[in-house]
């Protein structure tokens, strides 16, 4: 406390003699600066030379004249060092892209104008007096002088996205963010160095209130003239009038250093950033304004809403809409179904009220209305022919219209929205009869004729196919026993059997010790080694021939980790594929926990846990191949002779036919511990392993199935009972040990309930699993799972 106070003390003369320095740091960097290149009158620069686009600053680091922009060029102050030729501040920014047979003259008679080539001008500096000269200083500032020398203009007045080492922004100002990267007309976010003395961040064309605001320094009520700037040594404070500090809005660099330069720009998603340049190829960034990079309200668009996974923002469109520009989310999003009027169909006709959870958007109701469950606020809608969406959060139902604005993924947020959809299905137009704008219904004969057509194509198609695979299969018949049998697969360790060599080694296939989607497990003998294997018959593998199964089984041999089972061997013998594995002793992971007898210690539960987070962390982002297991479960968690568990059968399912559905739903994967995407047709990535282990944890922490249904109604479903009891804050009805530590039982709760949420993108990654489940971050609250709202 006494440090403190007495840092405190030696703090009050800085901040009072701050002008005083700044002005001494101002006549240093002066001195030592290069010294100014006059620019005079009629010069010129054009787009389309190498030596005669722009004019350097002393030093080389910044630049003003023609950058490329878009497909056409753009004047501006620029870093001509970096790769993109970074522009930090842009003339007539929503003027469309010059062309390259454009000219920058400084006229004669003062002026800075853009001519095109038909002689047409367009000023670039408003003057109030005459110029005759011009400088690009090193500090970034473009700079226009009379003849008495007096600045008259320069870009240092008139900020556009970014503030310089020296630059303010001062009282009603403002920094707009660029549109994207390649284009710098005005974007969608913008710096409000307001006029009540707080530096506030909103969306564009919103008014400068509270309920829009996204981040604020938090000065409001400081007085008039408040001053954002930005020091030579990378300190971004607020002044008043006297030039005293009010707030720190970063931390300081440290003295100035020779051929550093500082910036600070509000990026295209935006979030602002303090960068450091010092003739490295591109900036690097030091401080920005938030982490949460779905804090800016807007981003996604109308009718979008921004989600995190794993740091990256992602944008998603609500149900039943789809991007108006795909790859361009400020665009937002639109319905993809054509809604009928309240005078041609009853309004609950039609329409059904998909949940997103968990969302926040503008506050624009129209009507709230109170009822005791989400049901009757979704009837409510439904009857509502003005009512496109309704939001319901603790009784509370508020009716919206479209299009809906500024919505973002907030997990402390319980509401629900519900969006009502037109249903979509088999009748005429695909559409329950809603025919999509600006489209006219087919004729009949429009019908047949594509029917005909069809049909003729269908046909012609299914003879060729037919050819082909005959001839095929005569070929891969003819070549197969000839060099299938007794070739080594190249560049792979595995070793090549014959079928009658692992016949000899498995006794005849005699021995059965397991059996599943992928085939049938035997285990054998090694005639040379005496070691104990286990051979895997595939069943219904992949007809695509040789050189796939190959690539395939190259891929699963080049995979090595102390959490995986290893392959072996395998062979290729004819029409007959199988693969050699090391053997485990213990079983499978199913084996130990539903034999009472058998069930581990806490102690194992933790250490096989952790083995199979190692292992999919492996599959998923450290070997060479990306594979996706696709089937967690425990019959695929083996045990070793040391109880250490490891995973099987990764890889394989890229070896099957696409119409295996043995123990499997016509999807990859085995009921109960399939990720909801399957069901929904949605692209399935290493997130859908992540949910199934949630259901594997949960497993290995209760010792049951995932589904029982000879236990009673509210225990039969084990995820919803886990999620009931968390909330209960009764876990020790999970597990029958009281010694646990329930601190340790509430942290691996906490990792399955995160990893089973319906929606992908906010299962963490299983890099993040790990350091949960070792104890190393913090983990927060888990949202109730989207497929429980129906039971609340």
């Amino acid at each position: 406390m006494a440090n403190s106070a007495l840092r405190y003390r030696h703090f009050i003369p800085v901040v009072a003699t701050l002008p005083f320095l700044l002005s001494v740091a101002f006549a240093f960097a002066t001195a030592t600066a290069h010294t100014p290149i006059n620019i005079s009158l009629g010069a010129s620069l054009t787009p389309n030379t190498a030596t005669n686009s722009s004019w350097l600053s002393p030093s080389g680091v910044f630049a003003f004249g023609f950058y490329q922009r878009d497909h056409g060029y753009a004047v501006g102050v620029f870093l001509p060092r970096t790769p993109r030729k970074i522009p930090v501040w842009t003339s007539n920014r929503d003027h469309p892209p010059v062309p390259i047979n454009s000219t920058l003259r400084f006229t004669t008679d003062g002026r800075l104008v853009l001519q095109s080539a038909e002689a047409q001008e367009t000023s670039v500096a408003i003057l109030t007096d005459f110029a005759v000269s011009a400088s690009m200083l090193d500090t970034g500032n473009f700079v226009l002088y009379n003849s008495r020398r007096d600045v008259i203009w320069q870009t240092f007045d008139s900020p556009t996205d970014t503030l310089l080492a020296g630059q303010h922004l001062s009282a009603g100002q403002q920094l707009f963010s660029s549109a994207s990267e390649s284009d710098q007309s005005t974007g969608i976010f913008r710096l409000n160095m307001q006029k009540d003395g707080n530096l506030v961040q909103y969306p564009v064309d919103t008014p400068d209130t509270a309920s829009y605001a996204y981040w604020e320094a938090g000065t409001g009520g400081a007085g008039d003239n408040v001053t954002l700037y930005l020091d030579n040594d990378g300190f971004l404070y607020l002044l008043n009038t006297t030039g005293k500090y009010l707030k720190n809005i970063t931390t300081s660099r440290g003295p100035p250093k020779e051929g550093m330069f500082y910036l600070m720009r509000i990026d295209t998603d935006g979030i602002f950033r303090l960068y450091s340049y010092n003739a490295t190829p591109d900036l690097s960034e030091i401080w920005r304004s938030s982490e949460d990079k779905c804090s800016p309200k807007g981003l996604c668009g109308l009718n979008g809403f921004c989600a995190m996974n794993d740091q990256i923002a992602e944008c998603k469109c609500l149900p039943g809409f789809v991007p108006v520009n795909q790859g361009n989310w400020t665009s937002g999003c639109e319905r993809n179904f054509s809604a009928e009027s309240c005078t041609r169909m009853d309004a609950a006709t039609g329409y059904t009220t998909p949940a997103v959870s968990n969302t926040v958007w503008e506050d624009a109701a129209y009507a709230v209305l109170t009822f005791s469950t989400n049901e009757e606020c979704q009837k409510a809608c439904l009857q509502d022919c003005n009512c496109e969406a309704v939001i319901y959060e603790e009784q509370s139902c508020r009716k919206q219209r479209l299009p809906l604005r500024y919505g973002r993924r907030d997990l402390s947020n319980a509401n629900v929205l519900f969006i009502k959809v037109g249903e979509t299905g088999s009748k005429e137009n695909g559409t329950n009869g809603f025919m999509p704008e600006g489209k006219k219904r087919p004729s009949q004969r429009d019908i047949l004729v594509a029917i005909a057509s069809s049909t003729a194509f269908a046909l012609v198609t299914l003879a060729v196919s037919g050819f082909i695979v005959y001839r095929y299969r005569v070929r891969l018949y003819e070549v197969l026993p000839k060099e299938g049998s007794s070739r080594m697969i190249e560049n792979i360790s595995p070793r090549s059997f014959t079928y009658e060599e692992l016949k000899r080694v498995t006794k005849d296939f005699a021995q059965e010790i397991g059996k599943g989607a992928f085939g049938t497990v035997y285990k054998g003998t090694l005639l040379n080694s005496l070691e104990d294997v286990a051979v895997k018959k595939l069943e219904k593998v992949s007809s695509d021939g040789e050189s796939e199964f190959q690539t395939e089984v190259k891929i699963i041999g080049r995979t090595h980790h102390r959490s995986l089972v290893q392959l072996l061997g395998y062979c290729l013998d004819g029409a007959d594929r199988l693969l050699v594995y090391e053997y485990m002793s213990n079983g499978s992971l199913a084996d130990l926990l539903f034999t009472p007898e058998k069930q581990p210690c806490w102690d194992e539960k933790m250490g096989i846990a952790r083995n199979i987070a190692r292992g999919l962390l492996y599959l998923h982002e450290e070997c060479k191949t990306q594979i996706i297991h696709c089937d967690i479960k425990p019959q695929n968690i083996l045990i070793d002779e040391c109880r250490q568990a490891k995973i099987s059968d990764f890889g394989l399912s890229k070896l099957l036919k696409p119409d295996q559905t043995n123990t499997m739903t016509g999807i990859r994967g085995t009921r109960g511990y399939v990720a909801p995407e399957w069901h929904k047709n949605l692209p399935v990535t290493v997130k859908a392993d992540v949910y199934s282990f949630g259901i594997v944890l949960l497993e290995i922490i209760c010792c049951r199935r995932s589904v029982d249904w000879s236990l009673p109604d509210d225990e039969a479903i084990l995820e919803e009972w886990v999620y009931s009891c968390f909330l209960a804050r009764e876990l020790e009805k999970l597990v029958n040990d009281e010694s646990i530590d329930r601190r340790q039982l509430e942290r691996l709760v906490k990792v399955a309930l995160w990893c089973i949420l319906e929606e992908p993108s906010l299962r963490p990654s299983m890099r993040k699993v790990l350091l949960m489940l070792e104890g190393t971050v913090d983990i927060p609250m888990p949202p109730c799972p989207t497929s429980f709202l129906s039971a609340i």
